[in-house]
């Protein structure tokens, strides 16, 4: 046989493991790891953090990478075959792929992606440099392969930013559950990461509740009134409307604030921030939360009021999300 066509098939089974491997190597990361060597001045490991930043370019590289693989291999066979066995028939040409296919999908799919799976930032990093080489190579096409990726993103699919936070979002929580596994995390910390990642960008308007259904006191109520009515609808922050013109929230009181209040009056009402509608839930509950406020008031971008949310509801989301 034909010492062209054995490297030939050398080189093709080579880079369908290296791009296979690689390909798991990215998913497969820790990123906390590559940013803290590209911190230290490793110029791989800040490539690699480029490129795990732009997920698009490194999986139109892969995709050209491994096609081109497959051609090579699939060349090499057809050639090798054509030499073993000449004449006109064309049966061996058909038949060798076949017989050669395990050895290619163990030794240029299967064994490469194992590997990294176990290993992958070492691997990766060993790995980095070769696919720099080929990002540069590949680009005119890769470049294509982005951009077409891009455009069918911006009218289909997900951003680019949405897909660099879910990868991040999901490394985040490989590290917490290996904290878990080695004792570093107590379950209960776990389980409200977990809640924070499964709320992170539900919108605050599933968490509102509308003014038409909302128990509420008048400004000018007793204490005793204001009670009753906190006990009634076992409410923990009473919103409080003006007298003048019911419907209009112009504050709230803590009912454990009241109870242990020995005087007969109720006190000044606290403030009720203005959320908008449009942030997520779980900014909404870091505002709430770094100013101090158990209830809040959601409004739309004209300055109506939509409803109220308590920091309670919020928090008891974290926790129910978990278990759902």
């Amino acid at each position: 046989m034909n010492v062209g066509v054995v490297v030939l098939a050398a080189v093709g089974l080579f880079l369908s493991a290296f791009f296979s491997g690689s390909e798991t190597g990215f998913y497969r990361a820790t990123r906390l790891r590559l940013v803290l060597d590209a911190r230290s001045g490793d110029v791989v490991a800040r490539l690699l953090l480029w490129l795990m930043n732009n997920p698009s370019l490194f999986v139109a590289t892969t995709l050209v990478g491994n096609n081109s693989a497959n051609y090579l291999a699939s060349l090499a066979i057809v050639l090798g075959a054509q030499a073993v066995f000449p004449g006109p028939g064309q049966a061996a040409e058909l038949l060798a792929p076949l017989v050669l296919a395990p050895i290619l999908f163990v030794y240029g799919e299967l064994l490469p992606k194992h590997l990294f799976l176990n290993a992958p930032n070492r691997l990766l990093r060993l790995s980095g440099p070769l696919f720099l080489v080929f990002v540069v190579l590949f680009f005119p096409v890769a470049a294509l392969l982005w951009l077409f990726n891009y455009v069918l993103a911006r009218f289909f699919g997900e951003a680019p930013q949405e897909v660099r936070l879910k990868l991040a979002r999901r490394e985040l929580r490989r590290i917490l559950e290996e904290g878990h596994a080695v004792g570093i995390l107590h379950p209960s910390q776990r389980g409200l990461a977990q809640g924070i990642f499964a709320v992170a960008n539900v919108p605050l308007l599933r968490y509102v509740a509308p003014i038409t259904n909302l128990p509420r006191a008048r400004a000018d109520m007793s204490k005793d009134a204001v009670l009753r009515l906190a006990n009634r609808y076992r409410l923990a922050t009473v919103p409080v409307e003006s007298a003048e013109r019911p419907g209009e929230l112009i504050g709230y009181y803590r009912v454990v604030d009241l109870a242990l209040n020995p005087s007969p009056e109720p006190g000044p009402l606290l403030p009720l921030m203005d959320i908008p509608d449009t942030i997520s839930h779980l900014s909404a509950l870091m505002r709430m939360r770094s100013g101090g406020h158990e209830l809040a008031k959601v409004v739309a971008g004209e300055g109506e009021c939509l409803g109220v949310v308590t920091a309670d509801r919020l928090t008891d989301a974290l926790w129910r999300s978990r278990r759902e």
